[in-house]
């Protein structure tokens, strides 16, 4: 792994030298042990929530009794006196040690910025190249000389000891049980990742070997996610919609010596390919009782008590061998566009990422920020907001119900009511749907109330935009009769960082929640940035920008034509290592100079703020060599057919262009799948032009003349603001069925994947340049 650094500076050819390093010797080691002990000691007057281990008992006259727990979804609390006294006086205590925790975490946010990570040595690898495709390789940390880029690199394991110090008594993850929530503090959420990574060593967990995850976003997710890392082996999170196959490809890539999955729905993909898998040694399911045994196999329970025999020297071993500059992590593409590559990310990568982006965005240490985890954990948005930056601030993680993105989702966020909020684009078209379907059952004076308010509120938002410190006219009723009322019930009251990445969003949907005073600040970055390169915010957004670069990123647009467009490129420690095993890809991603090219198209206003105008990959190249991006056309479709689920641009290579669209359906909750009963935004679209149905099936029989010319007028619209007759949509298909995940057609963040529809409808395409006319599908 390297010499390690023992005071002298480390020269990075990137740009400043790194911080000193030093040898953790014995009087660390003793540090340590002397820090465990305390929060052991700690530990006797805390709740330990049940996680199939061993506990402590929340009563207080139980204090110190040691208790077994049960698995998560049952409850463990009946030896607790729950008697109507107790209670209140529990809400007593809770309640005079309110304003003390706020104290304490004023201090401690305080403390946090004054110390910064000046206390912790950085702990770095010699290193000659800013790119490795070897993941026991270390590289260069593209260090400044000032500003966040210059703060000292810090591990994993020295990020969560920094955060415990400072908030271990606050809570850090809640999910629910039956009616209530149970909250785990950071003390506890430590000690579980210990204990986690003293099972992963005893299992065998050899040294840069992953240890996949299976399932739904859990406190276990997260145990298992951090307690890897700690035992120097690499988290790798594989998407619960992936195939056997699917899954075989990425435990042989990071030669994963553990897989942890959810279910016995997840453990049989495992159990299909299991005999393609050499490196494996063991499979834990950290959910439900198992329905068989098999050698290897180990319930949450078990694998938390297998590592009883390492003693915590051992571990501390391990963890102090960790470097910042070296792979902690593997995020595998969605292989949308072939194979899934493994994004490698760094120490560094992600505990820096998490600091800046947190700062960046407005976290705040002094309050108990709150977020809900319900996006899919394998990718490095949903892991950067609900696993890393709360981790640094000390926030709180509520977990949603397996069936948030299907129909749970705004109950969880009434009861949390969360204070930042990210959610993907289809996400927020969602509840805009919901709330234009109640706001159209409405009587026609309400209505125009609305209106009223909305406009009013659009007006705020475009103030504080633009800098306007002052709000409309009949702004403070509007609040009062609309906005309020929607916030309420929508969960987000509380909500002051509502987030929107991953996949573009139209400007009509901005619009939609601008109106009703719920600004969505857009950010933008990818899996080989760690996340987060540019970010909007509160103080800095512009309706359909991304926003500015984070402090210590930089951005280059590379080639740019006479408006300015030109491929984005990144530059800062966020940026990845590289691709595992894959030279080739990586020296495409990173140029000579240590630029990392997104292969995203996009330009920079007078102001700094960035705009993203398309996919180097993505773009329509006509067979009269025209440059077409699509998702510009895509979206003003979309904004003129409200019946339009998904639109996707066809042209490449070809004469001229068409379109494939989709209506919207209602889904299948269990599975996501669409179903045959149309959504009321399509059934309201049709009643409108004289068109009564209610089931895909109908619609696709009738075909109906009226409902095909206001497509077309729609589609015409668009036409006539095209730039040139090459950009104009010549023709169209409705399709059999909307797109979804169920259906391959979507990703996991619901984008489209084109290659996917591209192949499934080739037979469609190959028409509309045979044949003319409408037609729906068959």
């Amino acid at each position: 792994m390297g010499e390690i650094l023992d005071g002298n500076s480390w020269p990075n050819d990137a740009g400043g030298d790194t911080r000193p390093s030093v040898s953790q010797g014995s009087k660390d080691e003793e540090e340590l042990q002397k820090y465990i002990n305390e929060t052991q000691q700690e530990f006797v007057d805390q709740l330990e929530v049940p996680m199939g281990l061993e506990t402590i008992s929340d009563c207080p006259e139980n204090s110190e009794q040691q208790v077994e727990g049960t698995p998560l979804n049952i409850p463990s609390l009946a030896d607790c006196n729950t008697s109507n006294s107790a209670r209140v006086e529990q809400e007593e205590k809770a309640e005079s040690l309110k304003d003390t925790k706020g104290k304490q975490r004023k201090l401690a946010s305080i403390v946090m910025e004054l110390i910064g990570t000046e206390s912790y040595p950085a702990r770095i690898a010699p290193a000659t190249s800013l790119w490795t495709t070897e993941k026991s390789s270390a590289v260069k940390i593209r260090m400044e000389e000032s500003g966040r880029g210059a703060d000292s690199p810090l591990t994993v394991g020295q990020m969560f000891k920094l955060t415990v110090r400072n908030f271990g008594h606050h809570d850090a993850l809640a999910f629910k049980l039956e009616d209530h929530w149970e909250k785990i503090t950071y003390k506890q959420y430590y000690s579980l990742c210990r204990k986690a990574a003293k099972s992963f060593l005893k299992l065998g967990l050899q040294r840069f070997h992953g240890v996949g995850i299976l399932g739904f976003n859990s406190p276990e997710w997260f145990i298992a996610n951090v307690g890897a890392i700690l035992a120097g082996g690499l988290s790798v999170g594989i998407y619960t919609t992936s195939s056997p196959e699917a899954c075989m490809y990425v435990i042989q890539n990071s030669k994963a010596n553990v897989v942890l999955v959810e279910n016995d729905k997840q453990l049989q993909k495992i159990l299909e390919v299991r005999h393609e898998l050499p490196h494996l040694k063991a499979i834990v399911q950290y959910k439900n009782e198992l329905e068989e045994q098999y050698p290897g196999l180990y319930t949450w329970k078990q694998f938390m008590e297998l590592g009883s025999s390492i003693s915590e020297t051992e571990l501390a071993e391990v963890i102090n061998t960790q470097r910042a500059n070296q792979c902690c992590t593997l995020i595998y593409t969605s292989g949308t566009t072939g194979t899934p590559k493994g994004a490698m990310l760094s120490h560094d990568n992600v505990t820096w990422t998490a600091y800046t982006a947190g700062k960046t965005v407005g976290v705040s240490s002094e309050i108990q920020e709150r977020g809900v985890s319900f996006l899919p954990m394998s990718h490095i948005a949903a892991q950067m907001m609900d696993m890393w930056i709360p981790l640094r601030f000390g926030s709180t993680t509520y977990f949603a119900q397996p069936d948030a993105l299907k129909n749970s989702l705004v109950e969880t966020l009434k009861e949390v009511h969360p204070t930042a909020f990210l959610g993907v684009p289809r996400v927020w078209e969602k509840m805009e749907e919901r709330l234009k379907e109640i706001g159209a059952k409405s009587s026609a004076l309400k209505r125009k109330i609305v209106a009223w308010a909305k406009d009013k509120g659009l007006q705020a938002s475009y103030n504080v935009m633009n800098g306007i410190n002052s709000v409309p006219w009949g702004y403070t009723l509007a609040n009062k009769l609309l906005f309020q009322k929607v916030h309420n019930a929508l969960g987000l009251d509380q909500c002051t960082k509502c987030l929107t990445g991953a996949a573009p969003i139209t400007k009509d949907t901005l619009e939609f929640f601008m109106s009703l005073h719920v600004p969505i600040y857009e950010l933008y970055g990818m899996s080989e940035s760690t996340g987060p390169h540019t970010i909007s915010s509160a103080g800095s957004f512009r309706i359909t920008s991304s926003g500015k670069e984070m402090d210590g990123c930089k951005t280059k647009i590379a080639d740019p034509n006479e408006e300015g467009v030109g491929e984005i490129c990144f530059w800062g420690r966020h940026v990845f290592m590289g691709y595992l095993n894959m030279e080739e890809q990586t020296k495409e991603t990173v140029d000579e100079e240590g630029w990392m090219h997104t292969g995203d198209l996009g330009k920079f206003d007078e102001d700094g703020f960035l705009y993203i105008t398309g996919r180097i990959k993505e773009l329509i190249i006509t067979a009269g060599g025209e440059n077409i991006a699509p998702v510009p056309i895509e979206e003003a479709v979309k904004s003129r057919l409200p019946l339009i689920s998904n639109a996707m641009l066809i042209g490449d290579k070809r004469k001229f262009l068409s379109m494939l669209l989709t209506l919207k359906c209602n889904v299948d909750n269990e599975t996501g799948a669409p179903l045959d009963e149309l959504a009321p935004a399509t059934i309201d679209f049709c009643r409108k032009h004289g068109c009564a149905v209610t089931r895909m099936s109908e619609f696709v029989e009738k075909q109906d003349p009226m409902i095909e010319k206001a497509i077309q007028d729609a589609i015409d619209a668009v036409n006539k603001k095209a730039t040139s007759n090459a950009q104009k949509i010549q023709k169209w298909i409705i399709l059999a069925r909307d797109f979804s995940g169920f259906g391959g057609e979507l990703g996991p963040t619901l984008k489209v994947k084109r290659g996917v529809v591209a192949r499934m409808y080739k037979e469609e395409i190959d028409a509309f340049y045979i044949n003319s006319g409408f037609s729906a599908g068959d």
